[in-house]
């Protein structure tokens, strides 16, 4: 039986219609090209299980990144967060990672420009006065600096990776407050809670104005989960370990981290 030619027309423009849709997907549609940037709390640090891979960077197999990488699939994955980096490591040592292929990127990063260390050192030994002070600094810091970087970090990103989403995740708020807990004093842990709070709210902000970038926030999820909680998944000081203090354990990246960031790599 001969097929009418309305319906040969019909079978044509599908087939071709398909065609161009197939040649018109994503990269990242049989597997992204997935790259990790960032810092310690990208890398791993406190989550244990560390990958031996000659660094110092404490990356480990329970970070998000692998988590993501191990559950997903991807083309390719490299993992180049490193403990301690900050915006000026990002751009020396990491992005030479990236390329036109790459199609998913994450990073965590401000934190360390700011001066986290040395806040969580005044704070822990020297008592509330020089806490509020070192955040203070911090927060003028954040206003004032950590725009510039990050903005600069983001554009550097997009040229060596244009076609890549960008998720930059936040850091979780470190203490619950208005509850008894021994350490700190209240006042100092609302401190604390403030400047990171402000840290995460200038990176959503300098994040807005970078298409296809996306600001994945960790803040709710850690509620009912930081310290002084009974159900914490970041670290107490630990003076035996004291880098791994104040980081998530791998709980934090298995139930906070990972579901945040997989929600925002699509």
């Amino acid at each position: 039986m001969r097929t009418p030619r309305a319906w040969r027309f019909v079978v044509s423009f599908v087939a071709a219609v398909g065609t161009v849709f197939a040649m018109a997907a994503p990269a990242y549609a049989a597997g992204d090209n997935y790259v990790a940037l960032g810092d310690s709390y990208s890398s791993g640090v406190g989550a244990d299980n560390y990958i031996s891979d000659g660094t110092s960077c404490s990356r480990s197999y329970n970070a998000y990144p692998y988590l993501w990488a191990s559950s997903h699939a991807p083309a390719s994955f490299k993992f180049l967060a490193c403990s301690g980096a900050k915006t000026g490591d990002v751009l020396n040592n990491q992005l030479g990672g990236l390329s036109s292929s790459t199609t998913l990127v994450s990073i965590t990063i401000g934190g360390n420009d700011a001066g986290f260390s040395n806040i969580m050192t005044q704070c822990v030994l020297y008592g509330t006065t020089e806490c509020v002070a070192a955040v203070n600094s911090a927060e003028t810091f954040a206003r004032n600096t950590l725009p510039g970087l990050l903005n600069n970090t983001y554009n550097q990103i997009r040229s060596h990776a244009p076609n890549a989403r960008v998720v930059v995740l936040s850091y979780p708020v470190f203490y619950q407050l208005n509850t008894f807990c021994v350490g700190l004093s209240d006042t100092s842990r609302a401190k604390i809670d403030e400047g990171i709070n402000l840290l995460d709210d200038i990176t959503r902000t300098a994040v807005s104005s970078h298409p296809n970038f996306r600001f994945a926030d960790v803040r709710s999820v850690f509620v009912g989960h930081q310290l002084c909680s009974g159900d914490k998944w970041l670290h107490a000081l630990n003076w035996l370990d004291m880098g791994v203090s104040y980081h998530p354990f791998d709980t934090g990246h298995r139930y906070g981290y990972l579901p945040v960031f997989t929600n925002n790599a699509g």
